[in-house]
């Protein structure tokens, strides 16, 4: 399975510059997918936040479930069209830096 992961600094930037310049069309709003637009494997992110961690997840693959798809990815070219900015923060790097805040924000070592 696929998913795309969008850290979320990436989406703050992205909503901060969308409020920056409102639609040119004259209605009241416009609706953007905001994502990073690059489907990662699904054991690809946990294996990062294995490597974070120093530990290994207890994993138990299970077939696809009711509803499952077997790959999710945000079309973005709207969104880069009106404010040109792309989330691109590699899932690596966004599981790090969540992690580090998580340990910061809850004292933990």
């Amino acid at each position: 399975m696929m998913r795309d992961f969008t850290y979320i600094d990436d989406i703050v930037e992205c909503i901060a510059r969308v409020i920056q310049k409102p639609p040119e069309i004259d209605i009241p709003g416009k609706i953007y997918n905001i994502g990073n637009n690059a489907p990662v494997k699904l054991l690809e992110f946990i294996d990062a936040i294995e490597n974070e961690l120093g530990i290994t997840a207890q994993k138990e693959f299970l077939p696809l479930q009711p509803g499952d798809v077997p790959v999710t990815y945000a079309d973005v070219d709207d969104l880069v069209k009106h404010i040109g900015f792309k989330p691109s923060t590699p899932v690596a790097e966004g599981v790090k830096e969540f992690i580090d805040w998580y340990k910061w924000y809850y004292k933990i070592d």
